[in-house]
């Protein structure tokens, strides 16, 4: 593909970000609209094949229905030169496994920070009917200004079209990330995601995967079979409700997962939340920025003003509360009469 040098007579092909199989993704100037865009081109073995093609234009479909802060915009889809292409935002930064390399592990602020986020745009997809199938760090990109973005729902299925007694012979995904049912050729659910995140949680935190092997049907066994270690075992810093989490995401039945990304997410949250109002001020860390390398820094909380102790007024009473008990008590008073009145009238004295 290096003969590209501009798209549809308009986007004009700076760089290659990256290359798979089936697509290279270019960095391309928008002469129209002058702007950075990012295209996905199909390569041309492909192109002019008609099964790829409406896997390819199944993709752009997918997530041009999708509109959210999280997930990489599609704005243009065509054919040109022989190859079909894909017109997305375009993302700067880096991805989640490149931020891996580079750091070893994240801090948990960072990794709940990011994956609140991924599980909120993964969450929207599958309130819009979609499961992504192929969640993976490479397909997470991170901004330097810590925005994630969810990409590549080329093999996203729609779950109106997932039968749930479903067998496929042929297994799409990554070997490293996907659930076990996907491994075993059973049909996908949100809960699928649900599971590829987690490991994707579980590598951040650890710095490595809870499960290695050499082949791809090793790594499907693994994720059938193999029970995951704690985290905590790799990592002691790692609380034990992020542990107890992290597992419940590595479950081998879908049932005991959490349901859908969006559910996961708002545990994440809450957890967050609790726990950043139990750090003493002083100690709380910085919003995530994340720029190659990305560092916490610290936080210094504003002092709050003294408060000097008043001094008490002996006179300084509730009179209301006063003057209501002393209405109170005329009130009673005057009703003893007439109680005696009562009394006399139905029990007349003896003469």
């Amino acid at each position: 593909m290096a003969d590209i040098s501009i798209i549809n007579d308009r986007y004009q092909i700076e760089e290659t970000l990256g290359k798979g199989g089936m697509a290279v993704v270019y960095k391309a100037h928008d002469q129209t609209l002058d702007r950075y865009v990012a295209i996905k081109v199909l390569r041309q073995e492909f192109s002019v094949d008609r099964a790829f093609r409406d896997h390819f234009q199944q993709e752009a479909k997918a997530a041009a229905n999708l509109s959210h802060a999280n997930i990489v915009t599609v704005h243009d889809f065509g054919f040109d030169s022989e190859r079909l292409f894909i017109i997305m935002e375009y993302v700067p930064g880096s991805d989640i496994k490149q931020l891996n390399a580079q750091k070893g592990r994240f801090e948990l602020h960072e990794t709940l920070s990011l994956m609140e986020q991924a599980c909120a745009g993964v969450g929207y997809a599958h309130r819009a009917g979609l499961v992504h199938c192929d969640i993976k760090p490479q397909n997470l990109l991170v901004t330097p200004e810590g925005m994630l973005k969810i990409v590549d729902f080329g093999i996203a299925r729609a779950l109106t079209t997932i039968n749930p007694g479903e067998k496929a012979e042929i297994v799409w995904g990554s070997p490293s990330y996907f659930a076990p049912e996907q491994a075993s050729g059973l049909a996908p659910s949100p809960a699928s995601d649900v599971y590829s995140l987690g490991i994707i949680m579980f590598e951040m935190l650890t710095g490595q995967l809870p499960f290695n092997a050499p082949t791809a049907a090793e790594f499907a066994r693994m994720h059938r079979q193999d029970l995951p270690p704690s985290p905590r075992s790799l990592n002691p810093d790692i609380p034990p409700e992020i542990d107890q989490i992290l597992l419940k995401t590595l479950a081998k039945e879908p049932a005991a997962r959490y349901r859908t990304a969006g559910q996961l997410g708002r545990v994440l949250k809450s957890y967050h939340k609790d726990s950043i109002s139990t750090v003493a001020p002083q100690s709380r860390p910085a919003p995530l920025v994340v720029s190659g390398t990305t560092e916490t820094q610290p936080y210094e909380a504003p002092q709050a003003p003294e408060v000097l102790p008043q001094k008490s007024d002996p006179w300084d009473l509730d009179w209301v509360t006063i003057g209501l008990a002393f209405l109170a008590l005329l009130a009673v008073g005057g009703l003893i009469p007439f109680f005696l009145w009562v009394y006399f009238v139905f029990n007349p004295p003896i003469r």
